[in-house]
C-alpha cells in the first residue's frame, strides 16, 4: 500500500497551528499552541472535562474476503527546551505508531495494541547553540530538551453489514493512556504528556473504502451510523481509488492534495502561501534573527522562503484547475496556466467564446409566450426561489436585459441593469449585473 501522497497530507495536517507567522516566540499569538488534535492524560481530562483522551475514526469498506487493513497513528511529542533551567519554547518531536491487523483478527473480534514512547533528554553544551537575540538562552548556558514517557492503546475491529453486500464497518480507536510522574495542574505542564495532532492514515488490501461525504445509496445508512470522533476520514492517495484513508482532527474532502505551487510548509492555519511568503520576506533583520531562534522548522523555513526567485514567487498568485480533475494545464507539469500566445489561437477556456454554442448577446429565453434576449425590458418580481432582504427594494422595478446566460447544469440566468438608475451604465461598463431566473421576471418588452 503506498501512503506517500497520505502522508504528504498529513504533514500539512501534523504541523496546522505548529508555529504561526511572524514565527518568532515572542508573538502573541505563539503563546497558544498545540489545538488540533490533541488528546490528554486521563488524569488532566478529569480534571477539565473539555479535553479528550481519545480518537475514534469508523468508516465502511467492502472486502473480498481476506481484507488485511494497516494503521499507522502520528503524532507529535512535545519536547520543552530549557536554558538555565527555564523553559523557553516547547518543540515537537513526530511519532508514528504502526498496527497491521490480519483478516481473522479483523472480523473475529479485532486488535488491542499497545505502545509507549521512552522519556528521553538530549543537551547542548554552551556554545553550540543558542545565545541569539530572542530565544531566550544566554551564550553560556546549557540548552536541555526534555521529553515525558508515553503511553497509549490502538484499537482496530470490524463489524460485518448486514445484507446482500461483502461490507463492513471499520472502527480505529487511538487513547491516551499516560501516567504523568506528577499530575499536571495546567494545560501547560499537561501538553508534555498528551498525543498532538493525533490523526490516522489507513491502508487495505482485499478491500476498498467507501466515500464518507459521497457513499453509494446501499451504504448511506451505514455511513450515517458511523460515530467519528474528534477525527473526520476521507479517501486519500495519488487516484481515485478507495486503498487509503485519512482521518485528520480538520475536516477535509475526498482525495485531498497540496498544490504543486507551494514551495514548502508555512505551519500556518489555513495558510497562503503567497501571502505569508510576502509577509515573512518582509521581516526585518532583527525579526529574522529571533524566528531562526525560535525554532529549527522556523530557520528551515526563513532560508526556503529567501531562497525562492521571481519566478517561483510568481507562481503562487495562482492557477486555475478543475477540481474534478486537478490536472495541469498541457505544456506545465506544476499547472500554472501558459500565455495564450504559447498555448495557440483561440480564447482560454472559462471565456464564454470559448464555446461557440454559448452567445449570451444573442441567446434567448421564453417567457409568458414572450422572446427575451438581450435588450428586452422586464419586471422585476423576485422572491419565487430566494429569500433576500434586498429584493423589497428590486420588487415591481423595470430592468434591462444585459444577457441570457447558462449556469453549469443548464439552467438559464438573466443578467439585468436597472432601468431606472441613472448609474447603471457605469456599473454595466464594468459587467456589474443583477441576476434573475426566468419565473422571477415579467415581459415588459419583447427582444428587438
Amino acid at each position: 500500500m503506498n501512503l506517500d501522497a497520505a502522508r504528504r497530507v498529513a504533514d500539512a495536517v501534523l504541523y496546522e497551528g505548529y508555529i504561526l507567522y511572524p514565527y518568532r516566540a515572542s508573538a502573541q499569538k505563539n503563546r497558544s499552541r498545540w489545538q488540533f488534535g490533541v488528546l490528554m492524560a486521563p488524569c488532566y481530562a478529569e480534571r477539565d472535562p473539555s479535553e479528550s483522551t481519545f480518537a475514534q475514526t469508523e468508516c465502511v469498506f467492502e472486502h473480498t474476503g481476506q481484507p488485511v487493513v494497516q494503521v499507522v497513528v502520528r503524532f507529535l511529542q512535545v519536547q520543552r527546551r530549557k536554558a538555565g533551567g527555564e523553559a523557553v519554547w516547547d518543540e515537537a518531536v513526530e511519532r508514528e505508531v504502526v498496527v497491521r491487523v490480519a483478516t481473522r483478527a479483523l472480523l473475529g473480534g479485532g486488535q488491542v495494541q499497545g505502545f509507549v514512547i521512552p522519556a528521553g533528554e538530549d543537551r547542548e553544551p554552551p556554545g553550540t547553540g543558542g545565545g541569539a537575540a530572542g530565544d531566550g538562552v544566554a551564550p553560556g548556558d546549557i540548552v536541555v530538551r526534555r521529553r515525558e514517557r508515553l503511553a497509549g492503546t490502538v484499537t482496530v475491529s470490524a463489524a460485518p453489514v448486514p445484507g446482500p453486500w461483502q461490507a463492513a464497518r471499520l472502527l480505529v480507536r487511538v487513547e491516551n493512556r499516560t501516567v504523568p510522574g506528577a499530575a499536571p495542574r495546567t494545560r501547560t505542564q499537561a501538553l508534555t504528556s498528551a498525543l498532538v495532532a493525533a490523526h490516522t492514515i489507513v491502508g487495505i488490501s482485499g478491500g476498498e473504502f467507501i466515500s464518507m461525504t459521497d457513499p453509494p445509496q446501499w451504504a448511506k445508512p451505514e455511513v450515517e451510523a458511523c460515530t467519528n470522533v474528534g477525527t473526520w476520514p476521507v479517501l486519500a492517495g495519488h487516484d481515485d481509488g478507495g486503498q487509503v484513508v485519512l482521518s485528520a482532527p480538520i475536516i477535509l474532502y475526498d482525495h485531498p492534495e497540496l498544490a504543486p505551487e507551494s514551495p514548502g510548509d508555512l505551519y500556518d492555519g489555513t495558510e497562503i502561501d503567497e501571502i505569508l511568503t510576502l509577509r515573512t520576506l518582509a521581516l526585518s533583520d532583527a525579526e529574522k534573527r529571533e524566528a531562526r531562534a525560535t525554532d529549527p522548522r522556523a530557520a528551515a523555513l526563513l532560508g526556503r522562503v529567501e531562497a525562492l526567485d521571481a519566478q517561483a514567487i510568481a507562481r503562487l498568485h495562482g492557477a486555475v484547475r478543475h477540481r474534478s480533475a486537478c490536472a495541469p494545464v498541457p505544456g506545465d507539469a506544476a499547472g500554472v496556466p501558459e500565455p495564450a500566445a504559447e498555448r495557440g489561437a483561440g480564447p482560454p477556456w472559462w471565456d464564454p467564446e470559448a464555446d461557440a454554442a454559448v452567445s449570451p448577446g444573442t441567446d434567448a429565453v421564453t417567457i409568458g409566450g414572450t422572446r427575451i434576449a438581450r435588450g428586452s425590458r422586464v419586471r422585476l418580481r423576485p422572491g419565487a426561489r430566494r429569500s433576500d432582504a434586498q429584493d423589497m427594494f428590486l420588487a415591481g422595478r423595470v430592468a434591462v436585459v444585459q444577457a441570457v446566460l447558462f449556469d453549469v447544469a443548464g439552467i438559464p440566468q438573466l443578467a439585468v441593469s436597472l432601468a431606472d438608475d441613472p448609474d447603471e451604465d457605469i456599473r454595466a461598463a464594468y459587467g456589474r449585473y443583477l441576476f434573475f431566473a426566468p419565473d422571477e421576471v415579467e415581459p415588459c418588452q419583447a427582444a428587438p
